[in-house]
């Protein structure tokens, strides 16, 4: 990844590795008072899960993101929303080649 790092009015850095225990990210710039759930994220992940085409990864990932933080029974706070998505079928040595 080029940066981890993106935007402006909404600021999206990014975190974690595919060969991690998880990846994530959080985005500062959100505004209080909008309706948020897992379930509206999730209808994208899904879109884009592996194993679904030639050009993804073949792993077998359900890609569940988790709200850590940012959203309080469904509305947005203000503070910057937190998204984790845990990796179940990682596989370090994949990247074994890549490492050093």
């Amino acid at each position: 990844m080029a940066g981890s790092v993106l935007g402006t009015l909404f600021r999206v850095s990014t975190f974690g590795e595919s060969h991690g225990p998880a990846l994530g990210c959080v985005v500062d710039g959100c505004p209080p008072g909008l309706a948020l759930a897992e379930s509206d994220i999730q209808r994208d992940l899904d879109r884009r899960r592996p194993g679904q085409s030639r050009y993804t990864t073949q792993r077998r990932e359900p890609d569940k993101v988790e709200i850590l933080s940012g959203v309080f029974e469904g509305i947005t706070t203000g503070a910057p929303v937190a998204l984790l998505i845990r990796n179940e079928d990682q596989r370090p040595r994949d990247y074994a080649k890549i490492r050093d």
